[in-house]
């Protein structure tokens, strides 16, 4: 009996183990996407020997991270009303999801690094798959465009949310801009060709 509860307490110590690394990679990376193993392990307040007996790589750590930020996304993506005109269903997700982006552009930065293209659309296909409904519905509605791909469109939206990023970083854009311009760039480029665009409030 006693072997089985040591097994049980080593598993429960292994758990706290990886959640500490995963959490701080996510902080460390976060900050700087270069970030060590070493700087990781060390704010995770674990050797190197026990990061590498639960990861077998830089790559997996990040992995790990970044699937982590995804999943605290989606909590947050959860909660939006997706529901009505489809138009003002696109501000409201740009509103949450842009600071989402914000948050985790250096953790993108290191996963861009680390993992192939197809493992980042891969952990982004919760967010996708969102925008990607609202996209099918806005065109059924007659309100988005029809002769550009979803996934294109979907791809449109993300990119212009990681310029954002970039941009505030580089001190041409202000945060509490960031959503109203995301917005009135992307609804422009949804609107049907003909169609005139609709005018953003300029405030959330």
């Amino acid at each position: 009996m006693g072997s089985k509860n040591s097994a049980t307490a080593k598993r429960a110590d292994a758990l706290r183990s990886i959640e500490a690394i995963v959490q701080a990679a996510a902080e460390c990376l976060g900050r700087n996407p270069e970030a060590s193993l070493s700087e990781i392990a060390r704010a995770a307040g674990v050797g190197r020997v026990t990061l590498y007996g639960h990861f077998a790589s830089r790559a997996e750590v990040v992995d790990a991270a970044m699937s982590r930020a995804l999943d605290r996304g989606n909590e947050v993506l959860d909660m939006i009303d997706m529901t009505g005109d489809p138009r003002l269903a696109l501000s409201r997700y740009i509103d949450a999801g842009w600071h989402l982006v914000d948050q985790a552009q250096a953790l993108l930065t290191a996963a861009q690094r680390e993992l192939s293209a197809g493992r980042i659309l891969e952990l982004h296909a919760g967010p996708a798959a969102r925008v990607e409904a609202l996209v099918a519905r806005g065109r059924a509605e007659g309100v988005f465009r029809t002769d550009l791909p979803i996934a294109w469109m979907v791809n449109v939206l993300h990119a212009v949310m990681h310029s954002a990023a970039e941009e505030i970083r580089a001190d041409r854009l202000t945060s509490d801009r960031a959503a109203d311009h995301i917005t009135a760039t992307v609804l422009a480029a949804f609107t049907p060709p003909g169609k005139p665009v609709p005018e953003t409030s300029g405030g959330s």
